[in-house]
């Protein structure tokens, strides 16, 4: 199927789409058919033929963009998804903010009326590339054939240069019916000016690092998203144990480090670890890496790490002093940067007199860890989430983890050790219904891979036609729905800041039986409503062949702690209670941090 460049043929601007997806390695596109985008489609029914290219059909398009999002985020490579014009590309655009707004690589693809109906209000007509202007990295509307093969090659690279994003091609019905003479053009051949080549860091740029954390007494380091983008896990894993400097993360940042590391405090912010919230209040030196200071991450902006100098280190110039001012900024790849600031660090001879200076500061946050660790209540009949959650995450540590948004997805961000890119959920626009299509693009990128998208009631019914995708393709997607017939965090926010006025937040009425609605699509499916052989039930359902959704009926009025509330520093936790426990002493030799 794929022309040469030495043999000039009569193609069509469809043709030239997949061959430029296919050339620049594309092995899955999701998407839904409509008029406007069935030329692309026409030709595709050839090359899926030839087996060059796979297709999945989702039944929502908005299930498309969160499933391609989800693809980009657990391989690294650029997701695809198509749409036709009018609705079909509206239905994308929750689904292109939130790939924006988490820095996801996408290349969305949708279909146009034809050129001589654009401006006359055509039916489906709608001005797609003006809709998402604020919400896309760079788009694009064809209005040549010949165009397509240089804009699919410059989409693909601006959506993964410097801080990566979604990128809109819009496609007019009769550019992808033309006929034309076809070269393709290679990478190699485009130029952006507006894509400057990232500059490599000096090391002058990073010894004033170095002399920071010499005279720091309580560092830590506070690593997001950028750091997973940039697979920077060997050197984070490195400059933690080599410095002995205890790390938080974000959201997005979860899996960078092995999550039972000794020094790793989980995440911290609104719903993070109270030692993560103490030590980021109290810490001197705050190093932030791939991190951009979001308002649930810092709390109080005044008065998150006031005590503490920053160093601020990321590939978007445009994040350096956007909430924080930093003493030092540092603009570049962070997995070169960490490199060389490994590098450096070795060299300096007199950096190990620095070592002994944090210790103190380690022994308080492993004091905090005993004091005040994230509790997991347990009951005789009913059921918990935490516990739920923290079993399924004991039973498969190495599974792939998609969540929707609420209560559900901070509980499981606090209790399942998540490993590199394994960990995929909407941190930066909370989208509900992202789970479902998000465990779709996974399982597509690894289908020998254990994947478990872990759902709150309210959620999964925002998205829940795409069972029957999974159905289609028989994918094996272990489905957790944590049943507390409310919108969770809705209803704990109305409790704690609106007097206990639950209005509309409440699901029992006209709530689904979702073991009936499962075996609707020829699913299997659980209901478990009391904790009765609660670690059997989840290792038959991990077992299991075949998806599978599981309907944890839980406790209704549970709440996620800690939280720390609107407008509260960090430190102000609601929820957190003291254990009376007898303390630990705590050691540290050789560079390694260990208890006793």
């Amino acid at each position: 199927m794929l022309s040469q460049n030495s043999n000039i043929q009569k193609r069509t601007g469809a043709f030239a789409l997949i061959d430029s997806l296919v050339r620049h390695q594309v092995k899955h596109v999701f998407g839904y058919p409509g008029g406007a985008i069935l030329p692309i489609y026409d030709e595709l029914y050839s090359w899926e033929q030839s087996e060059l290219i796979k297709h999945i059909l989702v039944r929502h398009e908005q299930g498309a963009a969160h499933a391609a999002d989800a693809y980009a985020r657990s391989t690294g490579n650029v997701g695809v998804c198509f749409a036709t014009s009018g609705p079909g590309a509206t239905n994308l655009v929750t689904g292109i903010a939130t790939a924006q707004t988490d820095s996801i690589p996408m290349v969305i693809i949708t279909g146009q009326v034809g050129r001589a109906f654009i401006g006359t209000d055509a039916f489906q007509e709608i001005d797609i590339f003006g809709i998402t202007l604020p919400i896309v990295k760079h788009s694009y509307v064809i209005r040549d054939p010949r165009d397509i093969s240089r804009i699919v090659a410059e989409a693909f690279y601006i959506a993964q240069h410097g801080r990566p994003g979604p990128v809109l091609i819009d496609i007019p019905k009769d550019v992808g019916l033309e006929t034309f003479n076809y070269i393709p053009v290679n990478t190699s051949e485009i130029n952006l000016p507006g894509c400057r080549p990232l500059i490599k860091v000096c090391s002058q740029q990073l010894f004033p690092i170095i002399k920071l954390l010499q005279q720091s007494n309580q560092p830590l380091l506070y690593v997001g998203g950028g750091a997973i983008i940039a697979n920077a896990y060997q050197e984070i894993k490195e400059f933690v144990e080599y410095c002995q400097i205890p790390i938080t993360t974000t959201l997005m940042g979860k899996g960078i480090i092995d999550e039972n590391h000794p020094l790793c405090l989980g995440m911290l912010g609104m719903h993070g670890t109270a030692y993560a919230n103490f030590a980021v209040s109290e810490c001197d030196l705050l190093i932030a890496l791939g991190a951009r200071f979001d308002d649930r991450v810092t709390g109080k902006l005044d008065e998150f790490a006031c005590n503490a100098k920053v160093i601020h280190i990321d590939i978007d110039p445009a994040e350096i002093g956007k909430n924080r001012i930093p003493q030092i900024a540092v603009i570049g790849n962070l997995l070169f940067i960490l490199q060389d600031l490994l590098f450096l660090i070795k060299q300096e001879k007199s950096f190990s007199n620095y070592l002994t200076q944090s210790w103190l500061f380690i022994e308080r946050i492993k004091q905090w860890k005993h004091d005040y660790p994230l509790i997991i209540p347990k009951s005789v009949n009913q059921l918990f989430p935490q516990e739920i959650i923290s079993e399924i995450g004991l039973q498969a540590p190495n599974a792939y983890y998609t969540t929707d948004v609420g209560q559900h997805q901070m509980w499981a961000a606090q209790f399942i050790k998540a490993q590199p890119r394994k960990w995929i959920t909407s941190a930066g626009l909370g989208t509900m219904g992202y789970g479902l299509p998000a465990a779709i693009g996974v399982k597509i990128a690894h289908s020998n891979e254990t994947v478990i998208c872990i759902s709150g009631d309210a959620s999964f019914q925002m998205n829940l036609q795409e069972l029957v995708t999974i159905a289609q393709y028989n994918l094996n997607i272990k489905i957790i729905i944590i049943n507390n017939f409310w919108q969770g965090m809705v209803r704990q926010w109305q409790e704690t800041f609106y007097e206990g006025r639950y209005s509309h937040s409440n699901m029992k009425k006209g709530a689904p039986d979702f073991q009936m609605l499962a075996s609707c699509y020829g699913i299997k499916a659980i209901t478990v409503r009391d904790r009765y052989e609660l670690k059997n039930i989840i290792a038959d359902i991990l077992n299991s062949p075949g998806p599978i959704i599981a309907d944890f009926q839980v406790i209704e009025d549970e709440n996620c702690y800690p939280m720390v509330a609107p407008g509260k520093s960090n430190a102000q936790m609601l929820g957190i209670k003291k254990t009376n426990l007898k303390p630990i002493n705590v050691y540290i030799t050789e560079n390694k941090f260990s208890s006793n």
